[in-house]
């Protein structure tokens, strides 16, 4: 059985609260995009993550795939079986993409589906909670309103299919934690609600990515790459989550040039 998550960006993020269980609150939009990883299982003898296409740091029992199939093996003894499970990465990591919480989300999708668990979205959804705080976004993997963890959502009226959506993602590495550190909490300066009233030729004067001016101090490159979609022609562009990937959205088949490197990827979705 095949599966294949995609990643996301964020429009607006908002840092508004540090939490005494040393979280932070935020206010942000989650919006699904077409760049996916590949997620495979088939019946085996004994459970074996095998990764393939970029790579991946860290322990294989440290991704969040290996960590939705034991989850489930907990809470479901004696129905879920060995399997053999294949994901091959495309989605860069650390890069504010989502892609390693995408691969856990739809873990717990696949099994659910393969073993035949009857699960509902909302208990997908709160069991994905307890791999990492936007996973539960995958299991809607519709656009969503998220505050609190990233966990708290709501539907929200927003379609992108009428422009077009480019992503950079340079290899530069940016620490979720150090950033969160980096950033002073203060209310939201647009309420993310109501982001279908504004036209996406105005978000550029209203909504921001409260993570953006520490980061491009910090990488210089990012704001470049920023600088450059607008300056060609981008209605709305910025860095999604923490970094490092900056997306410009255009007006249909329009993309800016970006000067081929060995260490940036770009991404182009009509």
């Amino acid at each position: 059985m095949l599966y294949f998550p995609n990643c996301k960006i964020n429009i607006g993020l908002y840092i508004t609260n540090r939490r005494p269980d040393g979280y932070h609150d935020i206010e942000s939009v989650f919006y699904p995009v077409p760049l996916h990883d590949i997620l495979e299982i088939v019946p085996a003898k004994q459970t074996t993550l095998h990764l393939s296409g970029l790579t991946l740091p860290g322990d294989t029992k440290d991704n969040l795939v290996w960590k939705a199939y034991t989850l489930l093996q907990k809470e479901f003894a004696g129905k879920i079986p060995p399997l053999d499970i294949y994901l091959h990465k495309v989605v860069p990591t650390g890069a504010g993409l989502g892609g390693g919480s995408a691969d856990g989300a739809f873990m717990l999708r696949l099994i659910n589906e393969y073993c035949s668990l009857k699960l509902n979205n909302d208990q997908l959804a709160n069991l994905a909670l307890r791999l990492g705080s936007d996973c539960p976004f995958f299991i809607y993997n519709t656009p969503q309103y998220a505050k609190g963890r990233g966990e708290q959502m709501q539907a929200v009226r927003v379609d992108l299919s009428a422009f077009s959506i480019q992503l950079i993602c340079p290899k530069i590495q940016v620490f979720t934690a150090n950033a969160f550190k980096s950033v002073t909490p203060k209310p939201a300066a647009f309420d993310l609600r109501n982001i279908d009233t504004l036209p996406v030729a105005e978000w550029r004067n209203n909504i921001t990515n409260d993570f953006e001016k520490v980061i491009f101090q910090q990488h210089p490159p990012l704001k470049k790459f920023k600088d450059s979609l607008y300056e060609q022609g981008a209605l709305y562009a910025a860095m999604s989550g923490s970094g490092s990937a900056v997306y410009g959205i255009f007006n249909k088949k329009k993309k800016a040039q970006i000067v081929p490197d060995k260490d940036i990827e770009t991404f182009y979705f009509e």
